[in-house]
């Protein structure tokens, strides 16, 4: 019979791991979606939607489902999940591994003013005098920045938001990546970008924006990745995941 794995997902790299467990005769695989978007595409397997009450709700879920081993693939500004994750875990003795994309990281002539909050992003754009700003933030957190004065704002998100916030001069626009190089060229050069708002969310996806503004001297400001508990073991790619679950596992994995 096989063992149950709880894939923590929504991202690419959740999509591909559940594919790539799908034909594999030891594992049956579940997958948690929580719910923020509408209509989503399904992965692979076994597919749940919605919250699990926080840790003590998932640590519930673990042992009444007779979980094996859970790997967190949420976003990696997805933060609270992973703590609780962890805690979760913790409390009811199952392996949980963190499958996280690589970061993006600056090389030789980017623009990039790296900060924590979105408090300092409003600010870093402020000191530097951004006038025409495109922000690739998401919804929740398009408040940071609405009220401010003397700067045009290019909005793109997948979805409007509800309530809209007030900005004094923007555009919104709606779309869906991955993005093409080509596109997010045009895009910054048909709306005089002079800078670029987003999260350090790695991945080729969304990383086309960040090319174009380099070959522009477009200035980056970037929000740094939120902490992960430091005990759970880590891996960058699909692969390395796979690898961890057959050497955590060796007796399911014998069967195959």
């Amino acid at each position: 019979m096989p063992a149950n794995l709880l894939i923590l997902g929504g991202t690419t790299e959740a999509y591909d791991l559940a594919e790539r467990l799908a034909g594999r005769e030891d594992w049956h695989v579940i997958n948690s979606l929580a719910g923020r978007t509408a209509n989503p595409r399904l992965p692979a397997g076994e597919t749940r939607i919605g919250g699990f009450g926080g840790v003590e709700g998932l640590a519930l879920y673990l042992g009444e489902c007779a979980i094996r081993a859970v790997i967190d693939v949420t976003h990696p500004f997805a933060a609270r999940m992973g703590w609780n994750a962890a805690e979760a875990c913790r409390l009811a003795g199952v392996p949980l591994l963190r499958l996280e994309r690589p970061a993006w990281r600056p090389g030789p002539g980017d623009v990039w003013e790296p900060v924590e909050t979105w408090a300092e992003a409003a600010e870093a754009l402020r000191r530097t005098q951004a006038r025409r700003v495109l922000l690739a933030v998401g919804r929740q957190e398009l408040t940071h920045f609405a009220g401010i004065e003397n700067i045009w704002f290019l909005i793109r998100l997948v979805t409007p938001p509800e309530p809209k916030p007030n900005f004094p001069a923007a555009e919104w626009l709606y779309s869906r990546g991955p993005f093409a190089l080509d596109d997010e060229r045009a895009l910054l050069d048909t709306w005089a970008i002079d800078t670029l708002v987003c999260k350090n969310s790695g991945g080729e996806a969304t990383s086309a924006k960040l090319i174009a503004a380099h070959e522009r001297g477009i200035r980056v400001v970037m929000l740094q990745r939120p902490a992960r508990p430091a005990e759970v073991p880590t891996a960058a790619t699909v692969d390395e995941a796979l690898t961890w679950i057959d050497n955590v596992f060796p007796a399911c994995t014998a069967t195959r």
